[in-house]
């Protein structure tokens, strides 16, 4: 089954992201018959005249499965936008979507300034093992020139068969001359946990799990083992950013904290086949451990399950921000020609009895949009120990963190690759680096990248910038600008005067993210991820709470009342 988001993120670098929650059961063969049997035969017949028509008669002529697929995908998109069609050249990446695993080189590639650059190499794997590193520009693949295509253009290019050879011409950061490399396409699979650790308390696990794709529970399972023999006493589990994927794996890891034989989730849909039950079936690893669950605006479908199941039995915090909401179940159905459609056909609700589903995609307005369910629909249900959660809206953290704003500054300097790109340098001029918990930029070095803007274009406009070429445009439009011109003026000086001191005002939220991409380039994405936690608001208010049992033990037992009268339900 499969939940997906069109929610981005900045702390994601504006990547665009979809996800799905896949449910392993047998397809229901037979096909029902309704009242709208006769309905559906008639428009299918329409649609067949009109299809056939528009390709015989259209005066410029039309591409048969173009046509048809945009005509499939328009009909889709009124309904979710998580119920989608895929051709059978979208198999593969339907594929990677699931498993993580895909035949390549193992390195994600950005276009830069137009430039395809290797952005982040990963560990262990062929474009690593052959000396390939963030900064280094392709410019050609099998002879193939790609200098000005676009990053879509390339990933069929870098993939194929595992086994299979591929000829890269490679401009290694730093150098003038291109360099020829033959590499070998091996199977990759990206790591749903590529980081875990005992923090610097000595005693507290981390986990950080990516994505819930195929035996990502086994990846948590020998990561909370390792932790457990090195004394780990508490636990975090960081789902932040996590979108989702396998229902069975976010199961799975639920059952590694509860005793066997409780329920997770239970789905309820239109066909009684998806009226079913999943409960801890395997013995626990740990009943006890005290653990806290990470969750941000991007944890979705199956970081829901786990975080909302864990929650409704009173099993653990949950530190951060409301979840996205997305409580609806997909299925994968093959069809003719080797292509798929992925259908919602349920929605899932966690052990209290609710459903996280924030958006009722049954009720658009006339324009197509959604809204949220509304406040006098929202229903309290209550956890195991009777505390009072809400569906309707995602999992609301019981200990909630403020939301990290990012300076319009800090935003041009990544997406306009600056940070990236003197990392580059720095990794050039630094044949290593301390451990990532010891690195930090020196007040001189910080210096050395203001430098090493001066020449850069990083221009942006603050929201009073906006808000005063909004009064010009009005003020000119009534014909009041002329007598307010001087003071006008006099303010925009003044607000660009104060701009140029915007790297020393946000000189700790840069350097923090200059770190970051430093520490990425010795230490690839466990550097990067290491780095991030050690200026952490989320982790810092977990390692707070985990030395204060009692607050912990009060969150846990303490029944909030409704702040309103609401419909109160309860399954235990």
């Amino acid at each position: 089954m499969i939940l997906k988001s069109n929610n981005t993120s900045f702390k994601h670098k504006l990547k665009k992201w979809f996800f799905a929650l896949s449910l392993p059961l047998a397809i229901f063969a037979g096909f029902s018959y309704t009242p709208d049997y006769f309905e559906i035969s008639k428009n299918l017949d329409i649609f067949n005249a009109l299809y056939r028509e528009l390709n015989t008669s259209y005066v410029d002529g039309t591409k048969p499965g173009q046509l048809m697929k945009t005509g499939i995908e328009a009909m889709l998109q009124s309904l979710d936008p998580y119920t989608n069609y895929y051709t059978e050249n979208d198999i593969e990446d339907f594929r990677i979507m699931t498993t993580g695993e895909y035949g390549g080189i193992g390195a994600s590639v950005n276009d830069i300034n137009g430039k395809i650059i290797i952005s982040d190499p990963y560990e262990g794997f062929t474009a690593h093992k052959a000396g390939l590193r963030s900064g280094d520009q392709i410019i050609a693949i099998n002879g193939t020139n790609v200098e000005g295509k676009r990053t879509d253009e390339i990933g069929p290019l870098l993939k194929g068969q595992a086994g299979t050879p591929l000829k890269l011409k490679i401009i290694k950061a730093g150098q003038s001359a291109s360099t020829e490399f033959d590499l070998v396409r091996e199977e990759i699979k990206v790591k749903a946990v590529p980081y875990f650790s005992i923090l610097p308390n000595g005693e507290t696990g981390y986990i950080k799990l990516l994505s819930f794709t195929d035996n990502c529970s086994g990846e948590v399972k020998d990561a909370l083992l390792n932790l457990k023999g090195k004394g780990c006493k508490n636990l975090v589990l960081d789902l932040r950013g996590n979108l989702g994927g396998l229902l069975h794996e976010a199961v799975n890891i639920v059952n590694f904290f509860i005793d066997k034989g409780q329920e997770v989730v239970f789905t309820k849909g239109k066909m009684p086949d998806w009226d079913k039950t999943y409960l801890a079936v395997n013995n626990p690893i740990d009943t006890q451990i005290p653990l806290i669950v990470l969750v941000d605006e991007n944890s979705a479908s199956a970081s829901e399950i786990v975080s909302g199941a864990l929650q409704d039995l009173d099993r653990a915090i949950i530190i951060g921000k409301r979840t996205y909401g997305k409580g609806l179940v997909q299925q994968t159905k093959d069809l003719v020609y080797n292509s798929k459609i992925k259908i919602t056909v349920a929605k899932y609700y966690i052990p209290s009895g609710r459903c996280v589903q924030a958006l009722d995609y049954s009720n658009k307005d006339e324009e197509g949009r959604v809204e949220k369910v509304p406040d006098s629909l929202i229903t309290a249900f209550k956890t195991k120990g009777g505390r009072i959660v809400y569906d309707g809206a995602g999992i609301s953290p019981d200990v909630k963190t403020i939301e990290e704003s990012y300076s319009n500054l800090l935003i041009s300097l990544i997406s306009k690759y600056h940070i990236f790109n003197y990392a580059t340098n720095y990794y050039l001029a630094h044949p290593k680096i301390a451990p990532v918990q010891e690195f930090t930029l020196s007040p001189a070095e910080f210096d050395e990248f203001a430098a090493f803007l001066k020449d850069k274009d990083y221009g942006y406009k603050t929201r009073s910038e906006v808000e005063l070429l909004d009064l010009k445009t009005n003020a000119e439009k009534e014909k009041y600008f002329a007598d307010i011109k001087p003071e006008y003026e006099a303010l925009a000086t003044k607000m660009n005067a104060n701009k140029k001191d915007d790297l020393v005002k946000h000189r700790a939220e840069i350097k923090k993210y200059l770190e970051e991409e430093i520490a990425s380039r010795y230490y690839f994405q466990r550097g990067r991820i290491e780095s991030s936690l050690k200026n952490d608001a989320d982790l810092k208010e977990a390692l707070r709470l985990i030395a204060d049992q009692n607050k912990v033990k009060i969150i846990l037992t303490t029944s909030d009342k409704p702040v309103k009268p609401f419909n109160i339900k309860k399954r235990f």
